[in-house]
């Protein structure tokens, strides 16, 4: 690689990076006001040539991955390093940095997106395949971020000691659960053809397997 390649290189990294400001914004506001539409709009982008997908927000992983980073920084200009980070006891201990945190909560909220996906490709009957996931799961991210940001954002309230917050953070967990639940009905009422009391119970089962998955991998690293 020559100079001027490497020149060229760091031109389009600086200006990917930058332009996550002005769309980083705008997809979080569009997921926050219609996320129906975000999960159809995932889907729909995804049958676009590579080089013309998502080139008015961001695409849902990336999405999902700025939103944690975003939540892990609220929380420490709030109430300082997270105590896995400063303790290491036990499998904590791999825990070492901001850094290694940030991608253990990406594979704990990852699991939400791949369980519902993986629930809804099979209820298809369609062959689970890289193919046949990537659809739902890039669907999923984009109401999973908002999802653990509010979530991050009530478990920072429930820490602080002011005698308001706590109730406020759990009324937000409580408001967020049914929130995103809410939303699996539709999804899965939607793409399995069903009754919505078969997405229910579709979404019931997807909802229990991911909070059991992320319940057991906070627990190891708490």
């Amino acid at each position: 690689m020559n100079f001027f390649t490497l020149l060229r290189s760091l031109d389009e990294l600086l200006y990917e990076v930058m332009s996550w400001l002005v769309f980083y914004p705008v997809t979080l506001w569009r997921a926050l006001r219609h996320p129906r539409r975000m999960m159809d709009y995932a889907d729909t982008e995804l049958g676009d040539s590579e080089d013309r997908q998502y080139t008015d927000t961001l695409s849902p992983p990336l999405f999902l991955l700025l939103t944690l980073v975003l939540g892990h920084a609220i929380e420490l200009a709030v109430v300082g390093e997270n105590s896995i980070v400063r303790d290491k006891v036990g499998l904590a201990g791999l825990i070492d940095s901001d850094t290694n945190l940030v991608l253990l909560r990406v594979v704990i909220f990852g699991l939400f997106p791949l369980i519902m996906a993986t629930r809804l490709v099979r209820g298809q009957r369609i062959g689970l395949e890289r193919a046949t996931l990537r659809p739902p799961f890039y669907s999923q991210c984009y109401i999973a971020a908002p999802f653990a940001l509010v979530l991050g954002i009530a478990a920072i309230l429930v820490q602080l000691h002011w005698v308001w917050a706590p109730p406020i953070g759990v009324a937000m967990i409580v408001a967020t659960l049914l929130w995103y639940g809410s939303l699996q009905i539709d999804w899965f009422s939607k793409h399995l053809r069903v009754s919505r009391w078969q997405g229910l119970w579709q979404a019931s089962l997807a909802m229990i397997e991911s909070l059991v998955a992320a319940s057991i991998g906070a627990v190891l690293f708490s």
